[in-house]
C-alpha cells in the first residue's frame, strides 16, 4: 500500500514537473527572443555612442597620465622642499649653538620647524667621536615617570633628507627631517594650482565628450542617409516600382555601392522588360503556327476544306515551324542557364568552318547566291566544335535569308594576336546602327514583316551571340541600310599554358569542394 501511494505521488509529481516543463517550453517559444539593448538602437546612435566612448578613454586616459607625471613632479618638489627646511634648520642651529655651546639647547629652531610645519618629523643628533647622541626627536613623547614612546622615524629614505650642524668648518651633528606625504611641504597656491589643473581637465574632458558626440551624430547622419535611400529604394522595387533610384554620386565606397544598386536595378528593370517582351513575342510566335493549323484542321472537320496532301502539307509545314521554334528557345534557354557543358578540345577553325561552307553550298547556292570561302593556316582555338559549328551555320543562314538573289556570302577566318575571328559578311539589306544594338535580342524585329517574309524564327543571332560568350569572346556587327552586313565572332585562341591553368584551377575547386563535402 504504501509502495502504490509512493508510486503515485512520483507519477503526480513526474507529471507536474513535466506540464511545468511544457508550460516553460511554450512560454519560450510564446515570446520571441530577446535581443540586446546595443542592437536594438539604431546605427546613428550606436555610432555617437561609439565616439563618445572613444573620446571618455582618451580623456581618460590623458588624464591618468598627466596625474601621474604631475605627482611625480610634486613629489621632487615637495623632496627639494625638504631639503631646504633641513638646511634652513641646519644653520639656524649653528647659529644658536655658537651663542649656547650646547646643542641640546640650541635645537630650538628644529622645535619650531617641528611645531609649525604639519606633517613633518625632525631629529637633531650630536656627534662625539664614533657614537651618536639624539638632542631631539619630534616624534617621540615623554610619557611621564621617565618613560618615553619610541621613535617614529621612517625606515624608507624617499621622504627623509639630512643636512649636517657645521660649525667653525666643523660638523657637530646633522639634522634630519622626514614627511608623513607627499602633500606636507606644498604651498597654498601650489594646492589651488594642483586642483584647478584637474578641474580643467574635468571640464574639458566632458566637452570632448559631447563634441565627440556632436560630430559622432552628425557622421553618422551623413554616413546612414544614403544607406536609408538605399533601403527605400530596395522597398520600392520590392513593390513593383522598377523606375525609382538612388541616385547616390561621389567617389567614397557608399556612392560606389548606390552606383552599383543603381545599375542593378537597371539590369532588373531591363530583365523585367525583355521578359514581357519575350512573354509577349512566344505567344505571338506561337500563336501563328497553331491558328493556321486549327484553321485548316477546322476547315477539313467542317467539310470547306478537303483533306488532301496539299492541306495536310500545309499543317505539316506549320507543325515543322513549331517545332522547330520549340527547339530554338530550348537551345537557347539551356545555353543561357549553362545545363550544356562544354566539350573542350582543341579546334582547327580553318578545317572546322571549311566543312561547315561545303555542307552550306547547295543551300546556298539553291537560293540564286554565291559563296566564297578565305582561312589563314592554323588557326587553333580551345572549346567545343559543336557549338562553333552551330554559331557559324546561324550566321550563313542570316545571311542567306536577308540577301536578294544574286547576293555575295563571303566566309572569312583570320589569325589577331590573341584572338581568332570567324566573320561572315553579305550583301543583303543590311542594319541600321540602331538596329545593330538590338540585333542580338531574342525575336527582334526591325521590320514587323520581315521575318514573315524571310521565315526566320528570330532567336538564332541570341543563340550565336550565347554560344560565344561561354567561349569567353564576343560578337560584332557592322552594317549599313541595302549594303549588306557583317558578323563577326572573336574567340581567344588556343594557349597550352592558359588552358593548363585553368584545368588545374578547376581541379583545385573541384577537390576543394569535395573535401567541404566530406
Amino acid at each position: 500500500m504504501a509502495n502504490s501511494i509512493n508510486t503515485s505521488s512520483a507519477n503526480s509529481a513526474n507529471s507536474s514537473s513535466s506540464s511545468s516543463e511544457n508550460t516553460a517550453i511554450i512560454d519560450r517559444k510564446g515570446q520571441s527572443p530577446r535581443q540586446p539593448v546595443w542592437k536594438s538602437l539604431s546605427y546613428a546612435t550606436r555610432l555617437t555612442l561609439s565616439f563618445a566612448a572613444i573620446a571618455a578613454m582618451t580623456a581618460l586616459v590623458s588624464i591618468g597620465v598627466v596625474s601621474y607625471v604631475w605627482e611625480q613632479h610634486f613629489k621632487t618638489y615637495t623632496t627639494e622642499n625638504i631639503q631646504i627646511l633641513a638646511d634652513k634648520t641646519a644653520e639656524q642651529i649653528a647659529a644658536e649653538y655658537k651663542r649656547k655651546h650646547d646643542l641640546r639647547t640650541a635645537s630650538d629652531p628644529a622645535r619650531y620647524a617641528s611645531l609649525y610645519t604639519r606633517g613633518i618629523g625632525v631629529k637633531v643628533v650630536q656627534k662625539g667621536g664614533e657614537e651618536e647622541n639624539v638632542v631631539y626627536d619630534s616624534t617621540v613623547v615623554d610619557m611621564g615617570g621617565g618613560n618615553t614612546s619610541p621613535s617614529l622615524e621612517p625606515r624608507a629614505a624617499i621622504q627623509t633628507k639630512t643636512a649636517d650642524i657645521v660649525v667653525d668648518r666643523e660638523v657637530i651633528g646633522y639634522v634630519r627631517i622626514w614627511v608623513y606625504g607627499t602633500d606636507t611641504l606644498l604651498r597654498s597656491t601650489d594646492e589651488q594650482f594642483r586642483r584647478n589643473s584637474y578641474q580643467a581637465m574635468l571640464f574639458s574632458s566632458a566637452l570632448a565628450i559631447v563634441l565627440a558626440m556632436c560630430l559622432g551624430f552628425l557622421f553618422a547622419r551623413n554616413l546612414v542617409n544614403p544607406i536609408n535611400r538605399m533601403t527605400k529604394t530596395a522597398q520600392a522595387i520590392r513593390d513593383g516600382d522598377l523606375s525609382v533610384r538612388t541616385r547616390l554620386t561621389g567617389e567614397d565606397e557608399i556612392a560606389r555601392l548606390g552606383e552599383t544598386f543603381d545599375e542593378m536595378a537597371d539590369s532588373v528593370e531591363k530583365d523585367r522588360e525583355l521578359e514581357r517582351r519575350l512573354t509577349t513575342d512566344v505567344a505571338h510566335e506561337l500563336r501563328t503556327p497553331l491558328m493556321a493549323i486549327q484553321s485548316t484542321v477546322e476547315a477539313m472537320v467542317d467539310g470547306v476544306f478537303v483533306p488532301d496532301t496539299e492541306r495536310l502539307e500545309t499543317v505539316n509545314s506549320e507543325v515543322e515551324r513549331l517545332s522547330r521554334l520549340v527547339d530554338a528557345l530550348l537551345r537557347l534557354s539551356r545555353l543561357e542557364s549553362r545545363s550544356t557543358p562544354i566539350k573542350e578540345e582543341v579546334i582547327d577553325v580553318g578545317e572546322l568552318i571549311s566543312g561547315i561552307v561545303a555542307t552550306h553550298d547547295a543551300f546556298v547556292n539553291d537560293s540564286g547566291l554565291t559563296m566564297s570561302f578565305q582561312a589563314d593556316k592554323g588557326v587553333y582555338i580551345f572549346g567545343d566544335a559543336d557549338m562553333i559549328r552551330q554559331a557559324t551555320a546561324n550566321l550563313i543562314s542570316n545571311a542567306v535569308r536577308y540577301t536578294p538573289e544574286g547576293g555575295q556570302v563571303t566566309v572569312r577566318v583570320k589569325q589577331g594576336d590573341i584572338m581568332a575571328s570567324i566573320a561572315v559578311q553579305d550583301t543583303g539589306i543590311g542594319l541600321t546602327p540602331e538596329e545593330t544594338k538590338m540585333v542580338f535580342s531574342r525575336f527582334w524585329r526591325a521590320d514587323a514583316g520581315r521575318s514573315r517574309e524571310y521565315g526566320g524564327l528570330g532567336v538564332g543571332l541570341a543563340v550565336v551571340k550565347e554560344i560565344v560568350d561561354r567561349h569567353g569572346g564576343w560578337v560584332h556587327v557592322d552594317g549599313k541600310p541595302q549594303q549588306g552586313a557583317t558578323f563577326t565572332i572573336y574567340i581567344p585562341l588556343y594557349d597550352e599554358e592558359a588552358v593548363k591553368y585553368k584545368a588545374r584551377s578547376k581541379e583545385a575547386r573541384s577537390k576543394e569542394k569535395k573535401s567541404r563535402w566530406n
